[in-house]
């Protein structure tokens, strides 16, 4: 039977020549490392939050007089109801932290130079796409932890001058946060965003695919040093088979990925959704405690140090750009950070500073 449907493809759509030009005959670099798979990592998490995704929109309810009942009818009625909503709410936090550690992997190994500049823009939007992914979906339980944290950031847009109140009035749908609220975030989470995120990722591959794998600057020369005046795509003639060799890497971190989400819903339960999170939303009662998810804690915690709150969110912005433009600022042709004391300084630093006011953020 199986033999049957592999001929059926096989005339039909060439199921060979597939498998040897991308597997056995595609060839990869020698010195690739795990580090080049967390962007598969990353789409397999996306690939998680789509299902579960799916089947807790079965039972959710997008009304404020509804929305928390529902989300605890989830949990506690509706079968593996549980299972599904944690591994969305963990799933969404490991796949943040998946994206992140592939941008700051791909910045270690400079593989954002030319020519893949524009692989590296299409990866920082989609790390933006999936923060909002996040801030949409932390409002959908409509609990007090939710609302309240939504307030917040909704607020931000309102320290701009001129546009700043129009901004928030188009997030919120009003002057507070309220079930229009709740119907946009939604609408953003579930339909808007989707599209917007496969249409990078698509962007993404294809961009991978055209200019081909760089190799890890560590301990070999830069063949990439030659002047950029035609096209020609990045090959490894005498690298390894993608299968099995990076296959099997791949394999091996999709798999520690999903240990580490089973670990942490099996023993860490309230470790994303502590008790405010099971408290329904009262836009009467202030809670005494306001505070993002943990990769919103730095940026949060940068605009309660700024005096000005003008100013401060324009650092934010301002260095948004910067980083999703570095490789057109980067011109120096060196790819080895370790060579480049500077720039390896400046990334310490920022990489210490965000830590510390996460730190900070986490504690008040």
């Amino acid at each position: 039977m199986l033999d049957k449907v592999r001929n059926w493809l096989e005339v039909r759509i060439g199921l060979d020549d597939i498998v040897k030009t991308q597997l056995t005959e595609n060839r990869v670099p020698k010195n690739i490392n795990v580090f080049y798979t967390l962007g598969v990592v990353a789409l397999v998490g996306y690939v998680i939050q789509v299902i579960s995704g799916i089947f807790l929109l079965i039972y959710y309810i997008p009304h404020p007089e509804h929305a928390f009942r529902s989300v605890q009818d989830i949990m506690s009625r509706v079968p593996y109801g549980w299972l599904f909503r944690q591994m969305h709410v963990v799933g969404s936090n490991l796949m943040i932290a998946a994206v992140f550690l592939h941008m700051i992997t791909v910045f270690l190994m400079g593989n954002y130079k030319r020519p893949r500049e524009l692989t590296w823009v299409g990866g920082g939007l989609m790390l933006l796409v999936t923060l909002i992914f996040g801030l949409s979906g932390y409002l959908l339980p409509w609990t007090q932890l939710s609302y309240w944290a939504t307030t917040v950031v909704t607020s931000m847009p309102t320290a701009f001058p001129l546009v700043g109140d129009f901004i928030a009035q188009v997030l919120r749908g009003g002057d507070h946060v309220t079930g229009t609220t709740l119907s946009r975030f939604f609408a953003l989470h579930i339909a808007i965003l989707p599209p917007i995120f496969l249409s990078l990722l698509a962007l993404h591959v294809f961009l991978i695919k055209r200019i081909g794998i760089s190799a890890t600057p560590f301990g070999f020369s830069d063949e990439e040093r030659r002047p950029l005046t035609e096209y020609i795509k990045k090959t490894h003639p005498d690298g390894y088979p993608f299968y099995p060799y990076l296959f099997q890497k791949e394999v091996m971190m999709v798999m520690f990925y999903i240990a580490v989400m089973f670990f942490a819903i099996s023993f860490m339960p309230t470790l994303f959704l502590p008790e405010e999170a099971n408290t329904p939303a009262d836009p009467l009662m202030t809670p005494a405690q306001i505070r993002p998810e943990w990769y919103f804690l730095g940026p949060y915690e940068m605009l309660k140090l700024v005096p000005n709150k003008f100013l401060g969110i324009s650092i934010q912005i301002i260095l948004v750009g910067i980083f999703l433009l570095w490789p057109f600022f980067d011109t120096q042709k060196e790819k080895n950070i370790l060579k480049r004391p500077l720039l390896r300084g400046v990334f310490i630093f920022l990489m210490a500073l965000w830590i510390v006011l996460m730190f900070l953020g986490r504690r008040s």
